[in-house]
């Protein structure tokens, strides 16, 4: 349901008569201490209170995590709600009448409530019906389905509200119609029962099936799974879409796994009912199926709500189809994974067992182990990449090298990519250590040539275009892919800087100046570390960043490295000045300019995208001193982007 925007006098009203004690109390055991209630926090773990409740200010804090509010940021923290749904529910326990800011939307809101509150109705009395059904006669054979086939336990079935749907055809639909009075129209909305292509009337949809109550995250039934005693088709049967229920939007025990995952700071996420019910028997509480679906973003979003760290476990059948299960079910999350928004694992289970089955002949520590040991989403990928291949053989070995390139290029983070670069170029040379280097260039270069090829002045010139009179622009920097332009732009950026200041003395106070004045980083970490040996031998001789001569620091910086043979590798060339490199520091005031300049609009870019994502996440409504605080922040870093670009400076592509 599309809420419309609550009026302020409604979000007030709430404030007023929703008592922070009363709130909380459904949550937390509170003692009266003095004038206030103290209790243990519910956000995280502690065994003595510090955890506070002031009825008079209608606040509570915890002096052990620092976390603290209003009534309605307590329900919004714990149960990872939205800022309206919480008001809304408030409203309706309250008695509050709900406005909205458009007086036309209250009469349609108010219909959507009533429809859904009798919806929540009538699902609510048919799992009763249900588990009732479950105890009967008629019931015998799913019960003991229960019971014998997945070795249920009488506190399980009950705890997820299993139950039966009888073999009838109306049987449902003259229970609550017939006898409980409530309307057809409202059943049928509910996904319960369809009418009849025929002679009128209506037919149950479930029949003869195994019932599972779906639960939305407060707990509330808003459809249900059926599966079938016999040899009927599907297998499982889920409710229609309808108002409270979208297959796509809804996770399967997390109303029971999301304090789990809380606490243990992962979600783990199975395929089918009996495997989450089964984990959860087994005492592994932050377990949820995906109703057989291939994850949603908007799945994926509503478990890492729960998850500090992001971290999501997919387990699937080790098999062929299993594989197949699991790369399905990743659907849009492999964006999330790329981008490091989501620590994605894969656990396959040996045997081609699935949670249910293994949890039959093992142990739940052994299960543990095996969660523990899950690899991480990419390392996966790889291993199904090189699986029952011959990299000795020049067919394998190609195919293998563009698959992997083809994952290598959806990395976003650049740190991540170099690692999985040198573990695939590790696979590539076959044991032969020596062929790393050049395996590791291989793929560099599929990758992205031009960010491969970035010491030829033609490939930087092309990324950026022919113009020469100025910086790139904005818009240019987000045109082009991160590791062909930024990283190579600011790689000879950084380089000629360093150049400069190793062979022209008379540049080093200028240099200084501008890092100092600009709060300027080399960011590169070679890079880096060139430019900390230089100010720890200059602070070593009691100078302040000045040497006697060129060849004085080049010399002490050389013997400096000896130490540190790989990183000299990587600066080694800028200890020498050829004919092409004597040739840009003839200009080195201009030099100067533009590579502070490249180094500024890189780290503006960083700064612009960062608090740009912070505002973005950031609710006006809860949160709006922060919201502006943000706001600001990216604005003041767009208007220095602007500057730069107007100030059309000498152009760092020139030079490459």
């Amino acid at each position: 349901m599309q809420i419309p925007r609550l009026h302020p006098d409604t979000i007030e009203e709430v404030k007023l008569r929703a008592d922070i004690v009363d709130v909380v109390s459904e949550y937390v055991v509170l003692r009266k201490r003095g004038k206030d209630f103290v209790g243990l926090c519910p956000f995280h773990d502690e065994k003595s209170p510090s955890f506070t409740v002031s009825q008079t200010k209608q606040m509570y804090y915890c002096f052990g995590c620092q976390a603290g509010g209003n009534a309605i940021k307590f329900v919004m923290e714990l149960g990872k709600r939205s800022f309206a749904d919480v008001v809304l529910d408030l409203a309706r326990r309250y008695q509050v009448p709900v406005q909205t800011l458009e007086p036309e939307q209250r009469q349609e809101l108010q219909r959507q409530l009533s429809l859904r509150e009798q919806l929540y109705e009538v699902l609510a009395t048919s799992a009763q019906f249900y588990q009732h059904a479950l105890r009967q006669s008629q019931g015998q054979q799913a019960l003991q389905y229960l019971r014998s086939n997945r070795q249920l336990q009488e506190e399980t079935i009950q705890q997820f509200g299993l139950g039966y749907a009888p073999a009838g055809w109306e049987t449902l639909y003259r229970y609550l119609v017939e006898d409980k009075h409530l309307p057809a129209q409202i059943l049928e909305k509910a996904g319960l029962i369809k009418p009849r292509r025929e002679g009128g009337g209506y037919y149950d949809v479930f029949r003869d099936r195994l019932m599972i109550p779906i639960r939305d995250v407060q707990g509330r039934v808003i459809a249900f799974g059926g599966r079938t005693l016999t040899d009927e088709q599907p297998k499982y049967l889920n409710s229609p879409e309808t108002e409270l229920f979208s297959k796509g939007k809804t996770l399967f025990a997390l109303d029971r796994a999301k304090g789990g995952i809380s606490q243990l700071d992962q979600a783990v996420v199975v395929e089918g009912y009996f495997d989450a019910i089964a984990l959860h028997a087994a005492g592994i509480n932050n377990a949820i199926a995906s109703l057989g679906t291939a994850l949603s973003l908007e799945q994926v979003r509503l478990i890492l709500r729960y998850t500090e760290s992001k971290q999501l476990v997919l387990n699937f059948d080790a098999d062929k189809a299993g594989t197949n299960a699991a790369e399905r079910a990743i659907g849009e999350i492999a964006e999330l994974a790329y981008k490091g928004e989501v620590q994605l694992k894969i656990l396959n289970l040996p045997d081609g067992k699935d949670a249910d089955e293994y949890l039959h002949s093992h142990t739940p520590e052994d299960y543990g182990e095996l969660l523990k040991n899950a690899p991480l989403w990419l390392d996966w990928q790889i291993q199904q990449i090189i699986q029952d291949r011959d990299l000795k053989q020049a067919t394998d070995f190609q195919q293998v090298t563009q698959q992997l390139v083809k994952l290598l290029k959806n990395i976003a983070n650049s740190d991540t990519r170099n690692y999985y670069v040198s573990y695939c170029a590790e696979i590539l040379s076959l044991g032969d250590t020596r062929l790393i280097p050049l395996r590791v260039e291989n793929l560099l270069t599929q990758i992205a040539p031009a960010a491969a090829a970035y010491t030829k002045p033609v490939s930087a010139k092309k990324a950026w275009g022919s113009s020469k009179s100025s910086l790139p622009s904005t818009d240019a920097i987000n045109r082009v892919s991160p590791l062909a332009t930024e990283r190579s732009l600011l790689e000879h950026a950084e380089a000629l800087l360093l150049r400069i200041y190793l062979h022209c003395p008379e540049q080093r106070q200028a240099i200084i100046a501008e890092l100092e004045e600009r709060d300027l980083q080399f960011s590169l970490s070679h890079h880096r570390f060139l430019w900390q040996q230089i100010l720890e031998i200059s602070s070593g001789d009691g100078e302040t960043r000045n040497f006697a001569s060129q060849s004085d620091l080049i010399s002490r910086l050389q013997d400096h490295f000896l130490e540190f043979s790989s990183e000299m590798g990587l600066i080694a060339h800028l200890f020498h000045v050829d004919e092409k490199n004597q040739k840009e520091i003839l200009r080195t005031p201009q030099v100067v300019q533009a590579a502070i300049a490249c180094m500024d609009l890189v780290m503006l870019e960083k700064r612009y995208r960062h608090f740009l994502e912070l505002w973005q996440q950031t609710d006006p409504e809860v949160e709006p001193e922060r919201y502006q605080s943000y706001y600001q922040a990216f604005y003041a870093e767009k208007i220095k982007l602007q500057k730069i670009d107007r100030q059309r400076l000498f152009s760092i592509t020139e030079l490459l």
